[in-house]
């Protein structure tokens, strides 16, 4: 039978079936990426349910990373999330390309310096050496999805170009170094966006963060990259293939 706008069937909740006409009307291209869906109101309205129920939908279609909920602006169908397959060593560059994105980034600070004890440790270096240090904000068609801080031994990258270096680290080794890139060590940790990332990133503070630690080798097992990566929670998944 018929509830208002909704089709009620025997043992199926009415807003897992509100969810399910929402995410078909998206399928069929009602509401695209970006749009803004009408209001709780208006939607409890044309489904003919409770606000209650109407947001337990509109809830579960955003835990799904269907939707985006914005906090004093309304509910959006999201972008869908930029993925990263936990195996091998891919640049961020090539996952962007290998999903029809657009990559970008914009270099916060780039600088040569003297090693901290961490980076000694995780790039195999002594205390004579150095290392260029690098902070940029990527994108993924213009939207902010990392912020990451990469140090990289300077007698691996001291003869290329910042342009070289900020725009395609991975390319720019194995084109113009003739350099291999082998596997990585990644370390995956949860947290809570600062006050400077949510600036850089076009969050709000203490918004989700998947904080990434990566130490990547050439294949000749030498390290030349140690990089602490903060990504956005709602716009970047890992995954991993068994």
């Amino acid at each position: 039978m018929e509830k208002g706008g909704v089709h009620v069937a025997n043992n199926v909740p009415v807003y897992i079936q509100i969810h399910d006409q929402i995410k078909t009307e998206i399928e069929k291209g009602k509401w695209k990426i970006g749009d803004r869906l009408p209001s709780e109101r208006e939607l409890s309205v044309q489904f003919n349910v409770s606000r209650m129920t109407l947001r337990q939908a509109i809830q579960t279609l955003a835990d799904e990373g269907i939707l985006e909920r914005k906090i004093g602006s309304g509910t959006y169908v999201a972008r869908k999330k930029v993925q990263e397959k936990m195996s091998g060593t891919t640049s961020f560059t090539e996952i962007m390309l290998s999903q029809n994105r657009k990559p970008s980034s914009k270099t916060i600070s780039y600088f040569v310096a003297k090693p901290s004890s961490s980076e000694m440790e995780k790039l195999h270096l002594g205390e004579e050496d150095s290392i260029v240090r690098m902070e940029r904000i990527r994108y993924a068609d213009d939207v902010p999805i990392c912020f990451e801080v990469a140090s990289l031994p300077l007698d691996i990258v001291g003869e290329y170009s910042k342009q070289e270096i900020s725009r395609s680290l991975y390319q720019t080794l194995e084109s113009k170094g003739g350099l291999k890139i082998g596997h990585a060590n990644q370390t995956i940790s949860a947290m809570v966006a600062s006050e400077r990332i949510a600036e850089y990133l076009d969050v709000k503070k203490g918004a989700a963060i998947l904080r990434l630690r990566q130490v990547s080798y050439l294949e000749d097992s030498r390290p030349f990259e140690y990089v602490r990566t903060q990504y956005v929670g709602n716009r970047f998944e890992f995954y991993l293939e068994k």
